[in-house]
């Protein structure tokens, strides 16, 4: 992705970002992948990463959102320390998600949507604010949770239509 500096950085930044991440779940609803989708936010106010779910495509577990977006952040700083950013999720991390968000050492974590079956933010597992883990983070959450939830009910109500998922 191209690094571009964003210029709206004022109170309502996260809802800003957080519409990035939201084309990024619209971009994944596209291509039958499940909607959720991130976006890394440089101290600088440049989106350094943009990334959607492409767990089908690439026949990937791993392919989550969160993890495109940090492998893509780590490369556009040259470091795997990203603890000058900010990441923007439609949807709460998956523990799998949480752990790279620890290892990464984002400071703080904006999420639009509640998981409650497999969230390690707040639903499930608070990994991000542990203290036995010598990292954590910043949570913000609820930031535009209807339209970030809506996304992903429309999905997974077409795709029982359909018989799947």
């Amino acid at each position: 992705m191209d690094n571009y500096k964003i210029d709206h950085y004022a109170d309502s930044s996260h809802e800003y970002f957080m519409r990035f991440a939201l084309q990024e779940a619209q971009a994944a609803k596209e291509e039958n992948e499940v909607p959720v989708g991130a976006v890394i936010v440089h101290r600088d106010r440049r989106m350094i990463a943009s990334a959607h779910n492409q767990r089908e495509q690439l026949r990937d577990p791993t392919a989550h959102a969160e993890m495109i977006a940090i492998t893509q952040a780590a490369e556009a700083l040259r470091s795997w320390r990203l603890d000058d950013c900010i990441l923007y999720v439609t949807l709460e991390p998956c523990p799998m998600c949480a752990g790279a968000i620890l290892q990464a050492r984002i400071p703080t974590v904006v999420y639009g949507a509640a998981d409650p079956k497999s969230g390690a933010v707040a639903s499930l597992f608070s990994l991000l604010e542990d203290d036995r883990i010598n990292h954590r983070c910043e949570v913000i959450a609820g930031v535009l949770a209807e339209p970030c939830g809506a996304i992903l009910t429309e999905f997974f109500h077409r795709q029982r239509l359909l018989g799947k998922k």
